[in-house]
């Protein structure tokens, strides 16, 4: 059986090249001959330095970027069109202004066919899952960040996907909130345990919820240089954990080998600003 077969979510050999907006080249290659697969029920994190790919692998995985060479297979099937079997959460929270926080949750169900009411109950349900019991008649405006978050994560997650796809969810959040959220969300992915594909810069997140953690280059052309087991028991408080032994080791075997490319990334964006300039 190959690695397709076996896994959720298989990328094998994905280069992704776009034109280029810088002058004097014509293409650009974000993403190079990378391979990556995702087991069913495994949290899998991918880090790497700002502007090298991690959101292109995301939009590849879901269908909505088709890799210029290349394969992406869906639980062994080829990857044709959009991702069906998958929920994204983007960095924004894309809830709809217009519409309450009970009725962004159910969108995704009301696109889908679902009846009114069943679809009402459904979500009313989920905003008690994410902590927002009561404010479903709220809209966007009315809540705070974090609230915002919690719709979000619960219009992802009505609709049961296999595979979930999140892009820096969190970025945004105070520290505190924050870490109430990535609690919240590990919780209800123990709950049925779904693949999920985590994109984030923060290696320190990364490694507090992940099963497995892979380490991009600096682009272009970025690639996976490491790919690192997380050991750590579960269940896991993302603040207390970090303080375990395990933990620390982990971070510092994982930034061993991503520290250089952050540098290098750092330096490639200053060389982009001085184009500018």
């Amino acid at each position: 059986m190959n690695a397709s077969s076996a896994s959720a979510l298989a990328l094998e050999n994905v280069t992704c090249t776009f034109a280029s907006r810088e002058r004097g080249q014509a293409r650009y290659t974000a993403v190079r001959d990378t391979t990556l697969s995702i087991a069913a029920g495994e949290f899998v994190s991918v880090v790497g330095p700002t502007g090298c790919g991690k959101s292109t692998l995301l939009n590849v995985s879901a269908g909505l970027l088709q890799p210029s060479l290349g394969t992406v297979s869906v639980f062994g099937d080829k990857l044709k069109g959009i991702n069906k079997r998958a929920g994204y959460m983007f960095q924004a929270d894309g809830l709809m202004p217009w519409r309450s926080a009970l009725d962004n949750v159910t969108a995704g169900l009301a696109f889908h066919g679902v009846p009114k009411a069943e679809a009402d109950a459904r979500g009313e349900e989920w905003l008690k899952r994410v902590g927002l019991g009561g404010f479903g008649d709220r809209y966007p405006h009315q809540l705070s960040g974090g609230m915002r978050k919690r719709v979000a994560m619960a219009q992802t997650l009505i609709l049961d996907p296999d595979i979930i796809l999140m892009d820096e969810p969190f970025s945004a959040l105070d520290i505190q909130t924050r870490q109430l959220m990535e609690n919240e969300l590990l919780d209800l992915w123990a709950a049925k345990r779904k693949a999920v594909l985590f994109i984030t810069h923060d290696l320190d997140e990364a490694i507090s919820m992940s099963d497995r953690v892979v380490v991009l280059s600096a682009g272009p052309g970025t690639h996976p240089i490491g790919e690192f087991v997380i050991d750590l028991p579960r269940p896991r408080d993302v603040a207390e954990i970090r303080s375990h032994p395990r933990f620390v080791e982990l971070h510092a075997q994982i930034w061993g080998v991503l520290r250089e490319e952050v540098l290098k990334g750092y330096q490639q964006q200053l060389r982009r600003q001085d184009h500018v300039e």
